[in-house]
């Protein structure tokens, strides 16, 4: 059957083999045993029940959580001729009958769902007779308590499962899972060890970045102007600093959206549309946003904070290349923020035990911040995967080449004022202290008759505070309290001012764009945009940015030559190909005439 499966997988997607991993769960699933599959975000997780439910007799049933990622998987199995539909909230109740009734015909191949449906009892009762051969579960790891997402809904799936008339085969399917979440999945679910595929984290095309003791404002300001066309995301940890950052994009001109729960639902479906259709080029948001997103073109994903732990992270910054282009995940790192996440995890509502948990994982997460080792190992090795010797290459840690300055006298200046004064203020008097400032509090507090006091007048305030977020994330000085932070002299710190430790400051981390597009990827980029409003899709279910780079390469003539384009299947080649091969020929027309002129 496995033939079956790479015929399909060339006549609809356009692809000529499957990716690590997918073979293997699809050869599994067809040989009716229950599977799981953890592959990375961007790994191809849909194709190993996609192609598997056109080759089964009846219907496949997908649990999905987002009503988002329903309609463009819908979108994206219309596009290429498989018979897919969706049951959620945004339906009417004749709509929803209509669809079990086709199902019940065997008129759809797919049928996507939400856990939360799995709740009705009346549902359920709809479905236990439907002629399913398939149940797919997405994003798997919200069956486990142990998981970074859990969702009491999911726990629903097995008891329907056990009440269906017919026995359908099981998979399951995440990108983020631990060792023991990934347990928890197979116990639930009944899936045998020798039946759980785990393909590797690592995700080859990311570059990460953790960039520390810079001023992030301005660090992101720059580098969305850098990359002006190409979309990306960044993620804020409050709707405060989502708001804000989404009005400074505004006010440079930026094309921004934002999205996080403080918006209404109409506000937040209109920004995402606006992103999906390539309409604005950057969303700011919470992280609220973003579970299920299947845009493949994003480029980058910024986090102007920590997240609260590294599943949440690894799953956030995965959204960026899911079409294996090379793309960019920075994390911009201050000390505070595990603060604000400790102040976060104190208000939820979660028993001791959970909170602990909680706070090991944000422990974690500022590991990765602090390590000098590769990034892309870190991230493995937390997940579980075997250690490896080698490093990517491609993270800031591995390709970090900035040379260093001494600053050991002035980090002793900043540690000696902040002793000075008592380690009872933040950053904003310690810097008037130093800049000699003449503001009313610093002469109450008699702060100007420190020796400290205007020892840095040559600074500006900007600057000092800036290297006080240097020597906070070199752990050299230490943040307390909540709402406003205090500053103290660490021990390591202690050690700088003894002189018993030097301090070295490298260079800032400089912003380069991302690779240049060029003039035909432009113009096929514009008539996929067109053709997607004609279509009221978004741009990426048309064609992803590596088919458009494919035909740029190969610049086929004809249409055989475009059906041979990775990304390309009959149903496409039909539908576009015309277009844009007429695009290409004008290209090379155009190209050609101008090389003539010239000599």
């Amino acid at each position: 059957m496995i033939e079956k499966a790479e015929q399909l997988l060339s006549q609809y997607f356009g692809y000529p083999s499957f990716r690590r991993g997918q073979k293997e769960i699809i050869e599994n699933v067809l040989a009716g045993k229950h599977t799981a599959g953890i592959l990375p975000t961007g790994g191809g997780k849909s194709i190993c029940y996609q192609i598997p439910a056109c080759i089964l007799s009846g219907v496949s049933i997908v649990i999905s959580p987002l009503i988002s990622l329903m309609k463009d998987q819908v979108d994206s199995l219309t596009q290429v001729g498989i018979p897919a539909a969706y049951i959620n909230s945004s339906l009417t109740s004749q709509e929803i009958t209509e669809r079990i009734d086709k199902t019940r015909n065997e008129f759809y191949k797919i049928l996507y769902i939400s856990p939360e449906r799995l709740e009705s009892d009346s549902f359920r009762n709809i479905i236990k007779d439907l002629p399913i051969s398939l149940i797919a579960i997405d994003e798997a790891h919200c069956i486990s308590q142990w998981g970074h997402d859990f969702r009491p809904s999911y726990m629903k799936i097995f008891p329907l499962i056990k009440q269906l008339s017919a026995s359908p085969v099981v998979l399951a399917l995440t990108a983020t899972a631990t060792p023991i979440v990934k347990k928890d999945i197979c116990s639930s679910l009944k899936i045998s060890e020798e039946d759980c595929f785990v393909t590797g984290f690592e995700r080859e095309n990311l570059q990460f970045k953790v960039v520390k003791g810079q001023n992030r404002s301005d660090f992101i300001r720059k580098y969305v102007d850098n990359n002006k066309s190409e979309s990306g995301i960044v993620y804020a940890s409050t709707r405060k600093d989502v708001d804000q950052i989404y009005e400074q994009f505004k006010r440079s001109g930026v094309k921004a959206g934002k999205y996080h729960a403080g918006l209404s639902d109409v506000e937040r479906e209109k920004h995402q549309d606006l992103f999906l259709n390539d309409q604005i080029s950057v969303m700011v948001a919470s992280n609220a946003f973003g579970m299920g997103i299947d845009k493949s073109n994003v480029r980058y994903v910024l986090h102007y904070q920590l997240p609260k732990n590294m599943e949440s992270y690894y799953q956030e910054a995965g959204r960026a290349g899911r079409d294996g282009l090379i793309s960019e995940c920075i994390l911009l790192f201050s000390p505070q923020d595990i603060q604000l996440q400790r102040f976060l995890i104190d208000q939820n509502q979660m028993n001791d035990e959970r909170k602990n948990q909680e706070l090991v994982k944000l422990q974690q997460m500022a590991d990765y911040c602090y390590t000098e080792n590769c990034l892309q190992r870190y991230i493995q090795h937390y997940f579980g995967e075997i250690e490896h010797s080698d490093k990517c290459g491609k993270c800031s840690s591995c390709t970090d080449d900035r040379t260093a300055v001494d600053v050991t006298i002035e980090a002793q200046m900043v540690l000696s004022c902040v002793i000075r004064t008592g380690e009872r203020f933040g950053k904003s008097i310690i810097s008037q202290v130093l800049t000699g400032s003449s503001n009313k509090k610093v002469k109450q507090l008699e702060f100007d008759k420190l020796s400290t006091y205007g020892i840095l007048k040559d600074r500006s305030m900007k600057s000092i505070t800036e290297f006080i977020d240097f020597l906070t994330s070199e752990q050299l000085i230490g943040v307390s309290g909540g709402q406003y932070p205090i500053l103290f002299v660490t021990n390591k710190g202690k050690e700088v001012l003894l002189g018993k430790q030097d301090v070295l400051k490298k260079e800032k981390i400089k912003i380069q764009s991302l690779e240049s597009n060029g003039e035909l990827f432009e113009k096929l980029r514009a008539l996929r945009k067109e053709i997607s409003q004609e279509e009221n899709v978004p741009p990426f279910v048309v064609f992803s940015d590596v088919t458009l780079r494919e035909m740029c390469l190969y610049q086929p003539k004809n249409e055989d030559e475009f059906l041979e384009v990775k990304g390309v299947g009959l149903q496409k080649k039909e539908r576009y190909g015309s277009r844009f091969i007429e695009v290409i020929q004008k290209y090379l027309e155009n190209d050609n005439l101008s090389m003539t002129t010239e000599n």
